[in-house]
């Protein structure tokens, strides 16, 4: 179920609240564009800005517009355990396929205090969870040999993998045992990742170029290295357009620039510089993406 490319989503926006109607329409110009899987709440979808309501809003809609067509990994990780769990509890009873879960954030717990967040979630949520390893962004590193403990809870069936080192990955790969799925979280290294055994990517730039980012799993599921690679390559520029900014500033513009939604992102995020507009924009121009 859980293979291919999954879109981390935007959330668009329009004067301060969600933009419903355009979320809907960005959910099916994903699918129909042929997207593995959607993501709703995490970086990408500026979960750390949404309040609780709005955070189980976009999950709704989400799952509600999918009816089923593809699979659901719904945001619902926290520096907080307890908030976590309202969270995953949450996305189960709005029938997300799964729950994507980040190591908590800012409090910078150790690797047993990691080990015991997850444990708590899972054991208190009879739902699919996917650990979400991101150490840039949290301050803390999930390690091969935690992960490789993890992976022996049944219902923690996969991680993403956000750490930007094919080493830590192959290490965790081998701690794990096949055990559980790993996901690339960095775009620039989905092929690599592929490569050695992982099944696919949570994607930021799928937002744009969805079917693109898609081909690129289903050459190399079919056995097409040189397509894959010739897509790899291809995306490349545009995967690092993506981080001019901070994530989703880049994102949500190109999107904006695509007529999927406003270019509004919430504070302390700010709209992408103007310096930054005409690398992103001959990016997306090179790729088709706009005229």
């Amino acid at each position: 179920m859980f293979e291919g490319i999954m879109t981390a989503l935007i959330t668009p926006l329009r004067d301060s609240k969600i933009e419903e109607a355009a979320l809907r329409k960005l959910v099916d110009w994903q699918i129909k564009e042929g997207i593995h899987g959607l993501v709703p709440c995490g970086t990408t979808g500026e979960s750390s800005t949404l309040s609780y309501e709005e955070h189980e809003k976009v999950t709704e809609i989400v799952v509600e517009q999918v009816h089923g067509r593809v699979p659901v990994i719904a945001g619902t990780g926290s520096n907080s355990t307890w908030e976590a769990i309202k969270l995953t509890r949450h996305a189960k009873d709005a029938g997300a396929n799964a729950a994507l879960v980040i190591t908590p954030y800012y409090n910078r717990p150790t690797q047993e205090g990691m080990y015991r967040h997850f444990e708590a979630v899972a054991q208190a949520v009879d739902i699919p969870i996917v650990l979400y390893n991101v150490p840039s962004r949290t301050g803390v590193n999930l390690l091969p040999e935690t992960v490789g403990r993890l992976a022996r809870i049944d219902n923690i069936i996969a991680l993403k993998d956000a750490a930007g080192n094919i080493k830590q990955t192959l290490d965790t790969l081998d701690a794990c045992e096949g055990e559980i799925v790993i996901l690339s979280g960095d775009d620039f290294a989905n092929l690599a990742i592929l490569a050695v055994g992982g099944k696919g990517a949570i994607s930021v730039t799928a937002n744009v170029a969805p079917a693109l980012s898609a081909e690129l799993y289903n050459a190399w599921d079919r056995g097409d290295v040189e397509r894959a690679r010739e897509l790899q390559l291809k995306l490349h520029p545009l995967n690092n357009a993506m981080f001019l900014e901070t994530n989703p500033i880049p994102v949500k513009w190109a999107a904006y620039k695509m007529g999927l939604c406003t270019d509004e992102i919430r504070l302390p995020l700010t709209a992408l510089a103007d310096n930054c507009r005409p690398k992103l924009e001959r990016t997306m121009k090179d790729l088709g993406l706009i005229p």
